[in-house]
């Protein structure tokens, strides 16, 4: 992983993410939906917590780190969250079909970092090729008000603990 190019009290650069968004005809899985993009120009005004993870239905990623998420959903809007997001180097259908399948619905947006080129540009991402897997996202969690970072933690060694959804409750 490169050195962090992102602290608390720095504005995020702009990023534009492909995504699916959540919409009905995809409950049953016959649909695949229609990729779109988002930016983070749409979160102006807005808290956001972004959690990063190296792959959808990845093990650590798929049974670790998502589910709580969603588990504390409500405990994140309590506070005053606007918007939860998940990122990772996949394409948008993989991470939409992550997310059906992870039952997110609308409460958690799928992002797909492609090439993990804006995480990259923070220093957020790892290389996996040794493994098979290409570039990817770091395991990584912010937390983005207007568009100032709050917090920002990534993982030192492989698991889930700074970017996890209690300690990133803890620091709301």
């Amino acid at each position: 992983m490169a050195s962090l190019n992102i602290s608390v009290g720095d504005t995020i650069p702009k990023g534009t993410f492909g995504t699916i968004p959540y919409t009905e005809e995809l409950a049953d899985h016959s649909a695949c939906g229609i990729p779109t993009t988002l930016s983070t120009d749409g979160w102006k005004g807005k808290k956001v917590v972004l959690f990063s993870v190296p792959g959808a239905f990845t093990p650590t990623c798929h049974i670790n780190h998502l589910p709580p998420y969603l588990a504390k959903y409500n405990e994140f809007k309590e506070k005053g969250v606007d918007v939860i997001a998940v990122i990772a180097a996949n394409d948008p259908f993989v991470m939409s079909g992550w997310g059906r399948v992870e039952g997110l619905a609308d409460k958690i947006i799928t992002l797909s970092d492609t090439n993990a080129a804006w995480s990259d540009n923070l220093g957020l991402s790892m290389d996996l090729t040794n493994r098979g897997l290409g570039i990817r996202t770091a395991r990584y969690a912010m937390i983005i008000d207007d568009l100032v970072v709050k917090y920002v933690e990534v993982e030192p060694t492989p698991g889930v603990t700074v970017s996890g959804a209690e300690a990133v409750l803890a620091k709301l």
